[in-house]
């Protein structure tokens, strides 16, 4: 449940006994005449407190909450953010890189069934060609068709950043315990990862608008239950947090990562890694191509591969 202003109870005011530069050492700690005395003889305070011990409690727990939802949705935010510049890098890279070793292996897969062709016995053959073309298939079953549209690289503006942050620390499944909820809640949160990698801030906001006014936002029969609620979001909250973390080392150690490192240090000195990539690419293709225009032999290497033995 988010807090609002009015939500987090007053702190009860100082009654101890003034210790500023006005205060007089032989004052009396309080002068309310409904005080009991101590057994000393001295007058003690009794007073009432504005919040009850449960309320107290709440009080802290709550700002402890505030303080790891603040937290979570950054890291959710950090986690989104990589998430959307592989993915963007993915596209570039297949849409460049991959499309072109999708022809690559097109070709390669069409010499080795020439060449299986020509030798009809040769088990050899006939096995690479099969292992030829599963593998052209499954290279343009990858990089899907080339899209005629160049992918844009991932940005985000801040107002973005501070919108899926919003979002995150009230909308994240791990904030609840209710199950049905938390199932609304997952279904919000994957609909606002769209949305953020695609830059769609208007839907951002439609989501975070329409969730925290309905009606199903509003809990709450008292501050025991209510504190019971905070505890256990604040362990889902740093459940959650340790899950970001490990998905984040994850992202961080696969191959993808590594090569968008390379190719964003090569980059910053000056090189286009990906230029480089395709150039070569090419030069085998048009290899390739070469090849196949030319009259078939038994011993047809595939550009790229090295005989046995060498």
């Amino acid at each position: 449940m988010a807090l609002k202003a009015t939500d987090t109870p007053a702190v009860p005011p100082d009654t101890r006994s003034g210790s500023g530069p006005n205060s007089r050492p032989d004052a009396q700690p309080n002068s309310d005449p409904a005080a009991k005395p101590s057994r000393s003889g001295l007058p003690v305070a009794t007073v009432s407190p504005q919040l009850n011990p449960e309320e107290q409690e709440l009080a802290r727990k709550r700002e402890e909450q505030t303080a790891i939802e603040t937290e979570l949705a950054e890291r959710e935010l950090r986690s989104a953010n990589l998430r959307a510049e592989l993915g963007a890098f993915e596209r570039q890279y297949l849409h460049y890189v991959g499309s072109r070793y999708a022809e690559l292996d097109a070709l390669k897969a069409s010499i080795a069934e020439r060449s299986a062709k020509e030798q009809p016995s040769n088990d050899r053959a006939q096995r690479a060609a099969r292992e030829a073309r599963t593998r052209a298939d499954e290279t343009k079953s990858t990089t899907g068709e080339k899209d005629t549209v160049s992918p844009r690289a991932f940005e985000s503006s801040p107002e973005m950043k501070r919108l899926y942050r919003e979002v995150a620390k009230r909308i994240h499944p791990d904030l609840t315990s209710d199950r049905k909820d938390r199932a609304k809640r997952q279904q919000l949160m994957a609909e606002a990862n769209e949305a953020y990698e695609r830059g769609d801030e208007a839907k951002l906001n439609k989501i975070f608008t329409e969730y925290e006014w309905s009606p199903d936002a509003v809990q709450g029969e008292g501050p025991g239950a209510e504190l019971i609620r905070v505890i256990r979001r604040i362990s889902q909250a740093r459940g959650r947090l340790a899950e970001i973390e490990a998905e984040l080392q994850e992202l961080l150690r696969s191959d993808l990562y590594q090569l968008k490192v390379r190719v964003d240090e090569a980059q910053s000195h000056g090189r286009d890694v990906l230029k480089e990539m395709i150039s070569k690419v090419e030069d085998q293709i048009a290899q390739a191509k070469r090849r196949l225009e030319q009259p078939a032999s038994p011993g047809d290497q595939l550009p790229g591969h090295q005989p046995s033995g060498q």
